[in-house]
């Protein structure tokens, strides 16, 4: 019989730093460092206002570190996607230029988040088609852009407390298809996912063929792992689908109190590196007992 080896191809993994900061600083930079040290691929931070030479900065120091980055962001009520207002509308898409803009200082090829509609902003009636329609133009303009800088635009489904407009993967694809651009694709949360979705398997393979990003979440926002959202569904999934981008863990804490505040998080689930830790060990665990192994 002939000799044969087996090759997987491993999705990277990643760790948002708002389990300690929603703003980025030399600050961050031991925390990178373990991170790097520990054995993540990359990092995920938060874009807020800052200087785009803030972001430049701190994309120097990661790529010292051997480090790839990953972003998310959220919009405001002023810069709404799904407005009326074309004015707003406009802001929305230079708002977008900014967060694309702070991205690309930085090194990061994807920016994931609700950027589809206001966070925490409410109509008050179910999503409106008319409302997808400017989400999708704003998107698309937004994609064009991006293009520009070789990132990926990964809209982000959130739960029905924090958003309105696309709570389950199948709407999330329908705005991707009518925002039809390369460069906008689509993320999965395990978290919101646990409050919004049926099964696991069907919304997974709802968005695979337009899925670019992936946040491993616990249900309480703690370690990945000790919690109780399907993993071995969801990991099986993700590996029939071949899905091949970030997996990161998305943890949250009261470290940064006023980030923690604006998302309703009252308590501490887990410390931060009890959930980078054992959440490396989990999902290496995980990607390895549903590699997809091919004999070459």
């Amino acid at each position: 019989m002939p000799s044969a080896t087996e090759s997987t191809q491993r999705s990277p993994i990643g760790f948002n730093v708002l389990a300690w900061s929603a703003s980025i600083s030399e600050k961050m930079h031991p925390i990178t460092e373990r991170l790097k040290t520990i054995g993540y691929d990359g990092i995920e931070c938060f874009i807020d206002n800052q200087d785009v030479s803030v972001y430049r900065q701190f994309g120097d120091h990661l790529n010292q570190l051997g480090l790839r980055s990953t972003t998310v962001m959220v919009i405001g009520p002023d810069e709404n996607p799904v407005s009326e207002s074309p004015q707003v509308r406009e802001k929305a898409v230079t708002y977008l230029k900014g967060a694309i803009d702070r991205a690309h200082a930085m090194g990061a090829t994807v920016i994931a988040g609700p950027m589809h509609s206001a966070f925490a902003t409410f109509s008050r009636r179910e999503p409106q088609a008319d409302e997808y329609a400017r989400s999708a133009e704003v998107l698309h303009a937004a994609g064009e852009y991006a293009r520009q800088a070789n990132i990926v635009l990964t809209p982000e489904a959130l739960n029905r407390f924090e958003c309105y407009l696309c709570n389950t993967m199948e709407q999330l694809a329908h705005l991707i298809r009518l925002t039809d651009h390369p460069n906008v694709r689509a993320m999965f949360d395990t978290h919101h996912a646990n409050m919004e979705e049926k099964r696991f398997p069907e919304a997974i393979r709802t968005i695979a063929p337009v899925l670019a990003h992936v946040h491993i979440s616990a249900n309480d926002r703690g370690t990945p792992g000790a919690d109780h959202i399907p993993w071995d569904e969801t990991f099986r999934t993700l590996a029939e689908v071949n899905y091949t981008g970030w997996m990161t863990i998305e943890a949250f804490t009261r470290n940064d109190v006023d980030f923690a505040n604006s998302i309703g998080v009252w308590r501490e689930y887990n410390d931060p590196w009890h959930i980078a830790e054992n959440g490396l060990t989990f999902i290496k665990t995980m990607q390895e007992k549903y590699a997809k192994k091919e004999l070459v």
